[in-house]
């Protein structure tokens, strides 16, 4: 059997256990609680205005999986450099949404198949490295993802469901460059990938076959410069991929959280932000060029993505980690000045921390009297450190800004989604089209 054979036997056979129930209700409460949010940020709102009345199931997958994804507080799989959740959840709920006789055995299973696929092909194809050459994992995943969902959620046999597959992989694209303006076509393009991965299934389900050894040959390597590891694509990462993933526990590229926790953990033990003279943080050479940089106003990416602003924002004005548009002026001297303490450089030995599948960083901080020191191989909400129902809430008030009472009703409303995904696909639109300034 192939590669995609093997994996389309695991997706078709698949039923949920009960930690695999559990575990979608959390993912699936925490990506609704994105997906909500994303709406009320510039790029989000432009999504909902390009989407025309009449808009296909198609068309819908693409703007949901869209706005979730660039929320950047969805979850996350280290080592395959992943975020399924925003892409696979919203695709089931507005898939499941409209097709007859679905229940939440079907929802769930078709949730746990997307982000096996995901990340298997996200690990396979060495997601860490690759991204910065350029190819943006998530975006190339995104296809393979839904289309193992769809396939699930149809109830297709093993056969089937790898023509689906093999249809996704020829409909995936690398990259999208890295324009981060407020009306970039990043986000469009990955809900559209994800859309395509849909399509796949449909053509698969309508009898259209592909090549089962795609994944096997040389097409990835001759045109993307990639060679598969086919076990990991065909079996999988030992446990469910699912319970390897990571949630965010703040709005952030996750390649400055293990940094920025470590200056919250210092702070904690009662050391001042005014006191700290300088502060030397040390990350994976991989991670250096993409997050040792200033902001420019305006710019959401380059607040999301800089550590030195992720810092200062945890050490002076933690809510704004929280704000998933950013700001809009320019940075306030208190944080720029506690910026331009912030040294950063490249540490090598920070692999032996298990890297891919932790993100470490080693941080030290030193005031007029002493130095503090910390090093830090997991944030909160990593397998590790996994949140709760009770973190996830908590999560869910502050990024969606719906208000307690609010956030709290639609937060257990999303704990049940797989059971009743019109009904909360419906409440997520509900809260869409809300304007920004209205209230739940």
């Amino acid at each position: 059997m192939s590669s995609l054979e093997q994996l389309g036997a695991f997706v078709a056979a698949y039923r949920p256990d009960e930690a695999a129930a559990a575990a979608v209700r959390l993912h699936a409460a925490d990506t609704v609680g994105a997906w909500i949010a994303a709406t009320r940020t510039p790029e989000g709102r432009a999504l909902l205005a390009f989407r025309q009345d009449g808009a296909t199931l198609t068309e819908h997958v693409a703007i949901h999986c869209a706005l979730t994804r660039l929320s950047e507080v969805d979850d996350i799989h280290l080592g395959a450099m992943i975020t399924p959740g925003s892409i696979v959840v919203p695709a089931v709920l507005t898939m499941a949404a409209r097709l007859p006789d679905i229940d939440a055995e079907d929802v769930t299973a078709a949730i746990v198949a997307g982000y096996e696929a995901m990340v298997r092909l996200g690990a396979a194809i060495d997601g860490p490295s690759v991204l910065y050459r350029g190819i943006w994992p998530t975006y190339f995943a995104a296809p393979f993802g839904v289309a193992a969902a769809a396939a699930r959620l149809m109830r297709f046999e093993a056969a089937r469901t790898a023509n689906a597959l093999s249809a996704a992989l020829i409909m995936a694209s690398p990259g999208t460059g890295h324009h981060a303006a407020p009306t970039t076509v990043r986000w469009l393009a990955v809900g559209q990938a994800a859309a395509r991965g849909f399509q796949a299934a449909l053509a698969a389900g309508a009898g259209f076959t592909s090549d089962m050894g795609i994944a096997d040959g040389e097409l990835l390597k001759n045109i993307y410069g990639l060679a598969p590891a086919l076990d990991v694509l065909g079996h999988g990462l030992g446990e469910l991929a699912l319970h390897q993933v990571s949630f965010k526990p703040w709005c952030a590229a996750r390649q400055t959280m293990a940094a920025t926790q470590a200056l919250k953990e210092i702070v904690d033990e009662g050391i001042a932000p005014e006191s700290i003279a300088r502060v030397g943080v040390a990350v994976l050479p991989q991670h250096l060029r993409m997050i040792d940089h200033g902001v420019t106003p305006g710019d959401r990416f380059s607040h999301l993505t800089s550590v030195q602003y992720q810092m200062a924002v945890a050490a002076l004005s933690p809510d704004l980690a929280f704000e998933l548009s950013g700001p809009s002026g320019a940075t306030p001297p208190a944080l720029s000045n506690f910026m331009a303490r912030i040294k950063v450089r490249a540490e090598e030995s920070l692999a032996a921390s298990g890297y891919p599948r932790s993100w470490a960083a080693h941080v030290t901080v030193t005031t007029a009297n002493r130095r503090h020191e910390k090093t830090v191989t997991q944030v909160p909400g990593d397998p590790g450190l996994s949140f709760g129902e009770d973190d996830l809430r908590r999560k869910f008030a502050r990024v969606t800004g719906l208000g307690a009472e609010a956030a709290d009703a639609v937060f257990a409303f999303a704990l049940d989604a797989a059971e009743k995904p019109a009904a909360a696909l419906d409440e997520i639109e509900r809260h869409a089209a809300r304007e920004p300034d209205q209230s739940p």
